[in-house]
Parts: structure tokens; sequence; C-alpha cells
């Protein structure tokens, strides 16, 4: 399972609908492994990826299904419409939604990106991202960015890191999954992972994209991360951590995490 680096948790819940308790096709695995990419940074939020492996194997329903992920030789051009999935802060809500939310966002070029967030050092845009706009809610860490091609649905970011819930004019950054391809390939090499190649319509307005903002609005990001009762941890650049106590269940706290300084 793909999530973000910066923030793992140690219970998944598969076909869950709403947080007010079990849906009726919940399935629930505890993680047995965690390998967080070796190069993660977790000032700058590069490589800001990590990999889970479940106790044990689930299987899929019609509640329950897999999704592809984005090849290396994929291209997400600006304004091609993607889809975020989570369960993050509607407006002034602290305590995040109860229920499962999903919204229609469109890609954000890395060039127009890091001119929106001209001055702030810290949001350092690289290739290992993917940028859209409209900021998926706080609590969405790690959440998946899924773009459809035809009938397939193939997953192309990875919720990393914004600024405060639905600030007009910043994007909400992604780890770039195609990015990680050999990687991810490298760390399951008996599993059957399919990559699939997402190619977006015509040419990239992002390619010819000049900056000429002189914007001064961004100073710092806070994400709440939605779980509860749960073991929350940062990861080190040694990557790997192995399960040895007994677990604690995730269920619904919100944790706050500082991501851009």
């Amino acid at each position: 399972l793909l999530f973000e680096a910066g923030c793992i948790v140690w219970t998944l819940y598969f076909g869950r609908m709403t947080q007010s308790g079990a849906s009726i096709h919940e399935v629930t695995r505890t993680v047995s492994q965690i390998i967080a990419h070796p190069n993660y940074s977790n000032t700058l939020f590069n490589n800001d990826i990590a990999l889970m492996k479940l106790s044990s194997p689930v299987t899929f329903n019609d509640y329950i299904r897999p999704v592809c992920l984005a090849s290396n030789s994929s291209q997400f051009y600006t304004s091609t419409p993607c889809w975020t999935t989570g369960w993050g802060r509607l407006g002034s809500n602290p305590q995040g939604s109860n229920s499962l939310q999903e919204v229609q966002i469109p890609v954000v070029g890395n060039k127009q990106c890091s001119c929106n967030y001209i001055p702030e050092p810290s949001a350092n845009l690289t290739a290992n991202m993917i940028t859209c706009n409209m900021l998926s809610g706080s609590g969405d860490s790690g959440g998946p960015l899924q773009c459809k091609q035809g009938s397939v649905w193939i997953q192309a970011g990875i919720t990393s890191y914004g600024v405060p819930c639905a600030t007009a004019g910043f994007p909400e950054v992604y780890a770039r999954v195609s990015q990680f391809q050999a990687w991810i390939q490298d760390q399951v090499a008996a599993a059957n992972v399919i990559f699939v190649t997402f190619i977006s319509n015509g040419s990239d307005p992002d390619s010819s994209f000049v900056c000429r903002s002189t914007t001064t609005l961004l100073r710092c990001s806070y994400k709440n991360t939605l779980w509860s009762i749960s073991v929350l941890l940062r990861m080190s650049s040694k990557g790997l951590l192995h399960i040895s106590q007994i677990f604690v269940f995730a269920i619904g706290l919100i944790a706050t995490e500082k991501k851009l300084l």
C-alpha cells in the first residue's frame, strides 16, 4: 500500500465510508512492515513516499478495489482533471469529515505552482512532485490523487503538503508516483504491481509558463491528520521499520503536524 513517508499509521481500513462506525463492507488490517523512501526529506518533503505491508491479504470485491500506478513515462499536463479522496476538514470544522469525501481537481504545472509559492523557500518543488489546484482538506495526508484514462483509474500522486485548507492560489503538493516506479518495483519484486502510462491530451501549457508573480502571502502550513489512538511516526532516512510492540488502533483523533516553516 502506498502512503506518504512523513505520517505513518499502523492500522488500515478498507471499504470504510463513515467515521461513525464500521461500514458493512469494511475490512481492517494492521501493518507488519513499513519501508520509507531512503531519500525522504522531512524538511523539503522530497521523496515523500512509503510502502506498507499488510499483516494479511485483502480480498477485492465491489467495495475494495486496487488501483493502477502511473508509470515513469506518464505525462500529467496542466488542467488534466483528477480526483482526490479523504477525511479532511471541510470549511471551519476542526474535526474533519465524518463521511468519505471526493473532489475533482485540475493538475497545475510545477512551474506555475512554484510561482504561486514565491517567496517561501521551504516549498521547493522537484520533479518528484505533482501539484493540483484547490487544496485537499487538512487531514487528507497520504491520500491518493487519481486520474482516469478511459475506464482505468491511475494513481498519479500521494497527498504530501500544502498551505491551510482551501487557501486560494496555493496548489496542493503530492508525491509524483510515476517518479518512483523503479524504487517500488525493487521493494516488491515478487508482487504483481501494475503500472500504466497516463498521457494527457494536447500540449502542456506549463512548458511555456512565465512567472510574473509577486505574491507574499505564504507563511506556514499545518496538516491535521485524522487518526486516533494511533501510532504516527516520522520516518528517518533509514527507512525500514518492523512492528515489535502491541498495536494501537486508529479511530479518529486529530494529530497536528507542521509542514512548512
